[in-house]
């Protein structure tokens, strides 16, 4: 993926500790900015939905 499809996670806080995204071409790819070399993982876009879905149910439990 192009260094300028990754868009930095909302919830980032200061510091180099921010997960990553970027969509292209039906995969979902997430790195870490701290290592922007290092693994990346991918995913289909419908796991990913999936993936933030639950998360944001498990948020609004509590």
């Amino acid at each position: 993926m192009n260094t300028d499809d990754w868009q930095k996670s909302s919830y980032c806080g200061q510091g180099e500790s921010c997960i990553h995204i970027a969509a292209d071409q039906g995969t979902v790819a997430l790195t870490e900015s701290s290592d922007p070399s290092g693994a990346t993982l991918r995913t289909s876009p419908a796991a990913w939905a999936a993936l933030v879905r639950t998360v944001k149910e498990a948020h609004s439990r509590g």
